[in-house]
């Protein structure tokens, strides 16, 4: 049996968990509500504010189901309960951020600035690290799927360079730097 699909899947106070039969997971909670299909031979089992996720055989293909579903039915729920965030830096000389109403407005190098439209239930906010002078993009959301495209989207933008590290990376994402060309000794011959 999967490990992780048999761990039950603790429901906060606030929130709703419904499943209907032909396999459409409904999560309610404080901060919006999530949908999504899973497989409908898999089961959810809710008792003492808790759920399990339960496989009718040992097949193959069940056995591959039962952790995923499993993952994604927390995923849900740890969604609309505390909700989910991804911080982005931007380094560069004249490189900014700033949001203008809903949208991200982004000048990395480019002649023109970027404007990046967020998903539903997306939303961004930007803020200048202390004890830095490169911006920080906040990407908060209750869905990770959506943020976690969203987060990469915007840093393929414009990756992080090794050799002087500009671009856009997320927060605490280690950058392998290069050494630059190596000087010439001697110049050139005669």
């Amino acid at each position: 049996m999967s490990r992780i699909g048999r761990r039950p899947i603790v429901l906060p106070k606030g929130v709703e968990l419904t499943r209907t039969e032909d396999g459409v997971v409904t999560v309610k909670g404080p901060k919006g509500t999530l949908t999504r299909s899973i497989s409908p031979d898999l089961t959810i089992v809710i008792e003492n504010e808790t759920a399990v996720v339960q496989r009718p055989t040992d097949n193959k293909e069940h056995r591959s189901l039962h952790g995923l579903s499993r993952t994604l039915v927390a995923n849900m729920v740890e969604g609309v309960t505390t909700g989910y965030t991804r911080q982005l830096e931007i380094q560069g000389v004249g490189f900014r951020a700033e949001v203008q109403g809903t949208l991200l407005r982004l000048s990395v190098g480019f002649s023109h600035a970027i404007e990046v439209l967020p998903r539903e239930g997306v939303a961004f906010a930007v803020a200048n690290a202390p004890h830095s002078r490169n911006p920080v993009t906040t990407i908060t959301g209750i869905d990770t799927e959506r943020l976690g495209q969203t987060a990469a989207e915007i840093r393929k933008l414009r990756k992080p360079e090794p050799y002087k590290g500009k671009g856009i990376r997320y927060k605490g994402e280690a950058v392998r730097r290069k050494q630059g060309k190596a000087s010439g000794k001697g110049g050139k011959k005669k």
